[in-house]
């Protein structure tokens, strides 16, 4: 069985072995959870076998799904669960592209560190796009902050029994412009993180028992979405994947 270390390096240059990891996306989330943190001078990687983990459309969707069901038994909420997103993005927010691995463990680490705190700036800040669509990490902040607003304003005005059906966001009378649309359908990480993915990129089994397909007829193939290689992706493309997380159904 293959294992991945994380290891440290201090200030002094000695090298620290922290833990083994039975998993490499597991590993670099823990890098990402520990760089997240208070800022230091120690640095900190992953050891192990060479090969990505996260392949195939098919292949993130599953980490989702599992992300999202463990969200759920923890009781999290989208919004502290987007905060910590948030939070342990902000290591990779140099980076042009995200290894499918990358993007795997960024979500993973949200769930394991303490959400940032809400900044009621966020609110009657400016976040909308300054282009017609998403382009870098400061893109992606805006669009991971809209949602986080509306959800701080939906404590105020609940969206109800009906929120499934689609719901605007209040934005009350001094809130900023946001880089969203006002409509959710999506109010809890584990629909939110299964939406993400099999609204932008697939993935996804009738047998998860998370999607109710058309029914099919007698004697045909199992209901599936396409299997596919996937590759590096931008934050635009990421900042596309957080709004599926929030209207697609």
């Amino acid at each position: 069985m293959h294992t991945w270390d994380v290891m440290r390096q201090d200030d002094n240059g000695n090298r620290v072995h922290l833990a083994a990891h039975d998993s490499r996306v597991s590993a670099l989330a823990h890098v990402l959870a520990m760089e997240s943190g208070v800022p230091h001078k120690q640095l900190y990687w992953v050891e192990g076998p060479a090969g990505a983990a996260v392949r195939t459309n098919r292949d993130l969707y599953l980490v989702f799904l599992h992300l999202g069901q463990d969200a759920r038994a923890a009781s999290w909420s989208l919004s502290a669960f987007l905060r910590a997103l948030w939070k342990v993005s902000v290591p990779l927010r140099d980076r042009a592209r995200l290894d499918p691995d990358d993007v795997a463990a960024m979500f993973s680490a949200a769930a394991t560190v303490p959400p940032a705190p809400f900044d009621p700036a966020w609110s009657g800040k400016d976040l909308a796009l300054p282009g017609p669509e998403p382009d870098g990490y400061a893109d992606w902040e805006r669009v991971v902050l809209s949602q986080i607003a509306d959800l701080e304003d939906f404590l105020t005005a609940p969206p109800g029994p009906r929120a499934r059906f689609g719901v605007e966001a209040p934005r009350p009378p001094g809130s900023g412009r946001r880089a969203t649309p006002a409509r959710w359908y999506n109010f809890d990480p584990a629909t939110y993180l299964e939406c993400a993915v099999a609204g932008s990129l697939g993935g996804w089994e009738a047998a998860d028992g998370a999607r109710v397909p058309l029914a099919s007829g007698p004697g045909a193939p199992p209901v599936r979405s396409y299997v596919r290689e996937i590759r590096a992706m931008t934050w635009a493309e990421l900042a596309r994947i957080a709004v599926c997380g929030q209207v697609y159904e």
